[in-house]
């Protein structure tokens, strides 16, 4: 970054009417937490936990579920996301309003949306595990107009601002029933270490249905215009990217996730653009890559690009994704792999019902780790991504199984966050490119 920029950010951190924050030079760190490390689960139980949210999260990505009436009638501002609030994989500690007021979120690159349940009052709210949020309580929070670009962000095309100018009314829901219906508003919010943002716009939720598995809301990082990667990258003109690295699922180490310059990888770091998301609509907010093909063992599989092309419908394509656990492949695809790997191994197939897996192999003498699964490669635009064993083979030894640590979806395919693991992911989003590299995440 250009010394210049952050003398210029210095002296605007002297007048008060700018949100500008010297974390614009330096970067923020958070932390990420795992939903199940919060939990006494054993590691088999935390694999069928994975799974059913990752079963849960594919079958809502395509998914729309209908528009609350109310608002509807009200002529509201209203989104479905096709994600699952409740299939939470990482969840974030931050804090909000004046004095600031701990939270926990889930953190999801799926969607826009910031939200968190409010006392505004609430006349529906979920349990979570910290106290309400209180507007009133706030200094720093403000409505904002239905004329706002927070509310032109959000609207639906249907409303219209009558006189006097209201405030913007949102319902946003999700593709498991999770619904949060409120006011779009603005407010600080605390990041890390004391890093302070304001003009966030956000969610107060007032009436909330269903749950995010023990947390008070959800901080969206799409590509969308309302999450807080974006609101960021507009604020703070140094902090256009943001990286993660999750830590490995069997270790309960938090995962460090940088915003910002904070945010680096090597100089050997593969690079692969992302890919055009399909004009408007929630589907705009995904991070769309290319996936040219997989290879396992030294075989490129016969698969037919065209399954993770985008169809005009918004169907189709290879979406890299925080919230959905275990990698979903559309169904041709994965009928192909899991055949070929299958083949390479060569043992008899044992059932993973109770993993919630469909391809297993029954271990010779139990002995899991003699399962030879070949290396796994997925070619993607301009880069190659080399999975290790454990990204995408899980073991029940008190069985003597081994499992093929993937799903099939219809009609896209998702980079789920086990294969996500022990992988440093750098989002460029101006420079619309994704970077990875190996990384002992914990030590970062």
């Amino acid at each position: 970054m250009a010394s210049g920029s952050c003398l210029l950010l210095w002296l605007l951190l002297v007048l008060p009417s700018f949100p500008i924050s010297s974390a614009s030079c330096r970067g923020i760190r958070l932390e990420l937490t795992h939903a199940d490390t919060r939990g006494d689960f054993t590691g088999i139980e935390r694999i069928r936990r994975a799974a059913d949210r990752s079963h849960r999260r594919v079958n809502g990505l395509l998914a729309a579920a209908p528009p609350s009436p109310a608002t509807l009638q009200s002529g509201g501002a209203d989104e479905t996301a096709a994600v699952h609030a409740s299939a939470a994989t990482y969840l974030v500690d931050l804090a909000i309003g004046t004095p600031p007021l701990p939270i926990t979120a889930v953190l999801d690159t799926g969607s826009d949306l910031i939200w968190t349940q409010c006392n505004a009052p609430c006349r529906k709210c979920f349990p979570q595990p910290t106290p309400l949020y209180a507007p009133a309580r706030s200094a720093t929070y403000a409505n904002v107009s239905c004329r706002s670009s927070p509310c032109e962000a959000l609207r639906n095309p249907r409303y219209h601002c009558s006189a006097p100018d209201p405030g913007c009314a949102y319902y946003f829901s999700y593709g498991d029933g999770t619904s949060t219906d409120g006011t779009l508003a603005t407010e600080t919010l605390t990041l890390g270490s004391g890093t302070t943002v304001r003009g966030i716009a956000f969610g107060c939720g007032t009436e909330n249905l269903g749950s995010t598995d023990n947390s008070s809301g959800l901080v969206g990082m799409g590509r969308g215009p309302l999450s807080l990667a974006s609101q960021l990258g507009i604020t703070y003109p140094t902090i256009t990217r943001f990286s993660y690295c999750f830590t490995p699922f069997s270790d309960k180490t938090a995962s460090p996730l940088f915003l910002g310059p904070s945010a680096t990888l090597s100089t050997t770091a593969q690079s692969t653009p992302f890919a055009p998301s399909p004009a408007g609509g929630r589907r705009s907010s995904y991070y769309y890559l290319t996936l040219e093909g997989i290879t396992v063992g030294e075989t490129l599989l016969p698969i037919d690009p065209a399954i993770f092309q985008l169809s005009p419908m918004g169907g189709g394509r290879f979406i890299i994704d925080s919230g959905t656990t275990f990698t979903a492949l559309e169904e041709r695809a994965f009928v192909v792999l899991a055949r070929a790997v299958a083949a390479r191994v060569g043992l008899p197939l044992a059932s993973g019902v109770h993993l919630g897996l469909s391809l297993c192999f029954a271990a010779p003498e139990g002995k899991t780790e003699a399962v030879d699964v070949s290396r796994l490669v997925f070619h993607f635009d301009g880069a190659g991504m080399a999975l290790p064993r454990e990204s995408y083979v899980v073991e029940d030894r008190n069985v003597g199984v081994a499992c093929l640590v993937m799903v099939s979806m219809r009609g896209m395919s998702v980079l789920g966050s086990l294969q996500q693991q022990s992988m440093h992911f750098l989002y460029d989003l101006d420079g619309g490119v994704l970077s990875f590299e190996p990384a002992e995440c914990g030590e970062l």
